[in-house]
């Protein structure tokens, strides 16, 4: 089969991949949500770190999903905005493996645990390498990627204060070791991590071959 033959099917299974695990992930976390408002979480469930970057992926996946159906090609802006969704995924991957796969996660659906926290980070990574960025990134870019991160961890530590509750035991206070100097090593140590996997994704995304132009 030729390049040019190729290319048609390429596109078929790339739209019907991202489809196909960014409906996937919707669907999981709508179950998840159900099990919230069973159980009279709802503010909580949206104040997961897992649960708005899934919801943010799944959404990146469909959206390049419809430009690919419609031959679209992706703006800059889309690109940017696709990074950080991969970044924050691959980062849910990582800190889950590190800090929390041996913790029990009471009330979580056994599918909603393994789609956000197994499947979705190696997809979107996948996806990224096998079809990069049409633009040209630059280190300014992982400036942008940091922003729902660093809005995330304020909006957790200022609603933790006033609800006596934090998604995670590393930006708790009362559970991380240390207190709040704890907190704050854990913060610094994942904000690291996010320097150094957006830029190894930054890297690679303009080093590598667009599959599908």
């Amino acid at each position: 089969m030729s390049t040019r033959d190729a290319t048609p099917h390429m596109r078929n299974v790339l739209i019907g991949a991202r489809l196909f695990f960014g409906l996937l992930t919707l669907a999981a976390l709508g179950k998840q949500f159900m099990v919230a408002v069973d159980n009279g979480h709802v503010a909580n469930y949206f104040s997961f770190f897992t649960i708005l970057s899934s919801l943010f992926a799944a959404i990146v996946l469909v959206v390049g999903a419809v430009y690919l159906i419609r031959r679209r090609q992706p703006s800059e802006a889309y690109d940017i905005v696709r990074g950080s969704a991969v970044v924050a995924m691959a980062i849910v991957g990582l800190v889950f493996g590190l800090l929390l796969s041996r913790m029990e996660n009471a009330g979580v659906v056994p599918l909603v645990n393994f789609v956000t926290h197994y499947l979705m980070p190696i997809v979107m990574v996948v996806d990224w390498l096998l079809q990069p960025p049409k633009s040209t990134l630059v280190p300014r870019h992982v400036g942008l990627w940091l922003i729902y991160p660093s809005a995330y961890l304020i909006y957790s530590l200022v609603r933790g204060a006033i609800v006596a509750w934090y998604p995670y035991w590393f930006i708790d206070p009362h559970k991380a070791p240390g207190g709040w100097s704890g907190v704050v090593l854990y913060s610094i140590a994942i904000s690291i991590g996010f320097l150094v996997v957006s830029g190894v994704l930054l890297f690679l995304g303009n080093r590598l071959k667009r599959r599908i132009v």
